[in-house]
C-alpha cells in the first residue's frame, strides 16, 4: 500500500471521545487494502508475563506486565521484539528492528531477543475507518522510534511523543486532562 501508516504511531487526539483510546499511542502494526491493526503502547495492566508466559519472562521490557494492545480480541497475546539474529523467515518488520512475534514461541524460537514486550488483544479498523478518524483529526500521526514498542515509562509516552513533535503540536503534551483546571 502506497500510503501505509505501518510503522507510524497514532496519538490521540487531547479532545478524543472514546475511552478506549484516550490518551493512547498506538502503534500501528499493519495496514492494508484489508484495514489496519495497531497496539496501544502505553496502557500497561498490573498482570505479570510471567503468570501467563514465563518463558517470556526474563526478556520482556520493564514494566514487566502485560499491555492492553487494545479493545478487540483481549484473550489473545500479541507480542512485539526485537533482537540481534531473527528468524527472517518469520519476522515481520514493522519499525526499525521490532517486529510482531508470535508469543506462543519462545525467544530461542526467534534466535535470541534483547527485549519484547506482551499485548492482550489489539485495536483494529475495517477498510476506511481509520481514514474517517483521521479527517476528523480524532489522531494525530507521527514518526515512531523503535524504543518506543518497549519504553519502560508507559504513563507519560503520550506527553513524551508529543513533545518530541515539531511546531504547534507539540503544545499538545501540556494539555490538561480537565479543560476546567486550565
Amino acid at each position: 500500500m502506497e500510503n501505509s501508516l505501518a510503522g507510524k504511531l497514532l496519538v490521540a487526539n487531547p479532545l478524543m471521545g472514546d475511552p478506549n483510546f484516550a490518551r493512547s499511542v498506538v502503534l500501528i502494526v499493519e495496514d492494508n487494502e484489508e484495514g489496519s491493526m495497531g497496539l496501544i503502547l502505553n496502557r500497561a495492566s498490573e498482570e505479570p508475563v510471567d503468570l501467563y508466559l514465563p518463558m517470556w519472562s526474563d526478556t520482556v521490557a520493564l514494566p514487566d506486565v502485560i499491555f492492553v494492545g487494545g479493545p478487540v480480541m483481549t484473550d489473545v497475546a500479541i507480542g512485539v521484539g526485537a533482537g540481534p539474529t531473527i528468524r527472517q523467515d518469520e519476522w515481520s518488520p514493522v519499525v526499525g528492528d521490532v517486529s510482531l512475534i508470535d508469543v506462543a514461541f519462545g525467544p530461542d524460537h526467534w534466535g535470541g531477543m534483547n527485549t519484547a514486550r506482551i499485548f492482550a488483544g489489539y485495536s483494529g479498523w475495517v477498510p476506511g475507518q481509520l481514514l474517517a478518524e483521521l479527517s476528523v483529526q480524532s489522531w494525530i500521526i507521527c514518526d515512531a522510534e523503535p524504543g518506543d514498542a518497549f519504553d519502560g515509562e508507559p504513563d507519560s509516552l503520550w506527553n513524551r511523543v508529543l513533545a518530541r513533535q515539531p511546531g504547534r503540536i507539540s503544545l499538545y503534551a501540556r494539555f490538561p486532562h480537565d479543560l476546567s483546571t486550565n
